[in-house]
């Protein structure tokens, strides 16, 4: 196409300089046009390091400019509903971090915005484009690995001794469940098909990191006896595996999250005592997430994962914060 959807970049957050903008560089459908930061000569300097041709020094700035078409949000969480609702009613469409919002309530109030303003809404897990997920529930449909058992799947990284990480602020939304245990409880509802009748997370809550948790392990229980076991961490090795237990095989995932080489895209399938590595072609997924997205508003179409999935997404998460703080199982 000739025309390029220009986005605004809202904030100079470290995804944005180090994945998402890059993706979007990438793009043939999309162009990273603005970026804006409170901070002006971070925003200049961000620009002149990214290629960005345009630099705001408010938010409200980049807002205003009739040329943008998409913003993008990495600011922390407790920004989102703010500046996505912001956002909808300047008429933009926007492309949210995850998790969407703080709660299914705040993402809620976001959907209905965007809705009312007749704009896209969408939560950034990018993930998901990745043309592995697909070939991944191709599989579990086949039957190839028999019927479902169980999933597994963690996320953790370590980095307790980043003082001013926003991740570590409780009233900013910080801690591991909504900034990586996020990923494993998206990806079991995706690749499910369904939603969880209940939740038990156990979680360290550090007092020297304002207590949120930085370390958490989960059951989430689906129909079917079915249940996604997880654990999510910031002070711990770093690791993002995910399998798939059936009957029949086994489908693994060793780096399901993030794909920053060839070889982390590859997935491997057991049956009947073989273990075989998938291949699968090196993509973008941050590319893919934007031209998702841009097809979708250039065409007039939905999401390919709707504003209404982040709501449900976040009422898993609500009820996983929930049972780590009262130490109980709690049913959804």
């Amino acid at each position: 196409m000739s025309k390029k959807l220009k986005w605004g970049i809202m904030g100079c957050a470290n995804i944005a300089q180090r994945a998402v903008i890059p993706g979007l560089h990438l793009s043939e459908l999309n162009e990273a046009a603005a970026i804006a930061s409170r901070d002006g000569d971070k925003a200049k300097r961000t620009a002149k390091e990214l290629n960005i041709g345009t630099v705001y020094d408010s938010y409200e700035a980049l807002l205003g400019d009739p040329s943008i078409d998409v913003i993008y949000i990495p600011l922390p969480n407790h920004l989102h509903k703010e500046w996505a609702i912001r956002a909808a009613e300047a008429g933009k469409h926007i492309l949210c971090e995850k998790p969407l919002a703080l709660n299914a309530h705040e993402a809620a109030e976001m959907a209905e915005a965007a809705d009312k303003a007749g704009v896209l809404l969408s939560e950034a897990f990018m993930y998901r484009y990745h043309p592995r997920y697909a070939q991944i529930r191709d599989l579990i449909a086949s039957g190839a690995i028999g019927d479902i058992r169980g999933i597994r799947s963690a996320f953790t990284f370590n980095n307790p001794n980043d003082s001013a990480n926003v991740r570590f602020r409780k009233d900013w939304g910080g801690g591991s469940i909504y900034d990586v245990g996020c990923y494993p409880i998206n990806a079991a509802r995706l690749l499910l098909g369904q939603e969880p009748e209940a939740v038990t997370v156990s979680a360290f809550f550090s007092p020297q990191h304002d207590d949120v948790d930085m370390m958490a392990s989960g059951l989430i229980e689906f129909g079917g006896n079915v249940s996604l076991t997880f654990d999510c961490g910031m002070w711990a090795a770093f690791r993002n595996p995910l399998e798939v237990l059936g009957t029949d095989g086994i489908i693994e995932v060793p780096s399901a999250f993030i794909t920053p080489t060839e070889e982390s895209g590859h997935i491997y399938l057991t049956t009947g005592g073989e273990r075989r590595k998938i291949e699968v072609p090196y993509v973008n997924a941050y590319t893919e997430q934007a031209d998702s997205m841009a097809r979708s508003i250039m065409n007039g179409t939905s999401l390919a994962f709707p504003t209404s999935d982040a709501i449900r997404n976040m009422k898993v998460i609500d009820a996983c914060l929930s049972s780590a703080r009262e130490r109980t199982r709690v049913t959804l």
